[in-house]
């Protein structure tokens, strides 16, 4: 056997191809695309090994590494370089986190992935999971900051808030006080927009694929940015 062919063999062996990874991940990312993998590949994310031909072959480390990496994005809206230094550390309790910290949220990747990987509940259901009366959710919902998808249910996003609110309730938060939330939310949502617009007609797949990267970037500092104020101004204040 030749050098060229064993190099062949070696890169292939237990490994799979870019169209397998991106089928395996399809069930849990209907989104993911080819050039997302590719996207994430560059930006180091993930390392696959190349043949002699220069075809990509996945291990299994590398689908898992990938799973990750989008599951972060997706229930925890984190930056490509947080999530990058979460996955690189090699103390996993550490890497584990390192996400959580970063994300403000309380909740793990892991919450939000029963069946298929997406949430479905009706207000019933997601009144018991979060501890909130449906009373107390249709007020959330009449300002703005619950809401049912177009299906009618409540995804993994509706528990997130729920839960987060059912923590904010035990310390006499109120519906009413959380209107402010909205307002900041709305505009905020319209300032990355805007400043996502050069990226807003992508002309190929990697073109969308770096847009939505864009709009999750802002997202993440967005919230850090949050979290840094609050922080200073209740220290300068004395109340921290």
């Amino acid at each position: 056997m030749t050098d060229q062919a064993r190099g062949r063999s070696s890169a292939g062996a237990g490994t799979v191809s870019i169209g397998e990874v991106l089928q395996l991940l399809k069930r849990d990312f209907p989104d993911v695309t080819i050039s997302k993998i590719r996207f994430l590949e560059a930006e180091g994310l993930v390392c696959p090994e190349r043949t002699a031909s220069g075809y990509r072959r996945f291990s299994s480390q590398d689908v898992e590494r990938l799973r990750a990496v989008l599951t972060m994005q997706r229930d925890q809206y984190l930056p490509l370089k947080v999530i990058r230094d979460a996955l690189d550390q090699e103390d996993s309790e550490a890497a584990a986190q390192v996400p959580a910290a970063a994300a403000g949220r309380g909740l793990r990747p892991d919450d939000f992935r029963p069946g298929a990987g997406r949430v479905r509940m009706t207000r019933a259901e997601l009144a018991e999971a979060s501890g909130l009366d449906e009373s107390y959710l249709a007020q959330l919902e009449g300002i703005g900051v619950l809401w049912a998808t177009p299906a009618g249910h409540y995804d993994e996003d509706a528990l997130a808030i729920g839960l987060v609110i059912a923590r904010l309730s035990a310390f006499g938060v109120e519906p009413r006080h959380l209107r402010s939330f909205r307002v900041v939310t709305d505009r905020e949502t319209g300032v990355i927009e805007q400043m996502a617009t050069p990226f807003s007609q992508p002309r190929d797949r990697d073109g969308r694929a770096r847009q939505q990267e864009v709009v999750r970037e802002l997202a993440s500092l967005f919230v850090q940015l949050h979290a840094a104020l609050l922080r200073a101004e209740l220290v300068r204040g004395g109340r921290a």
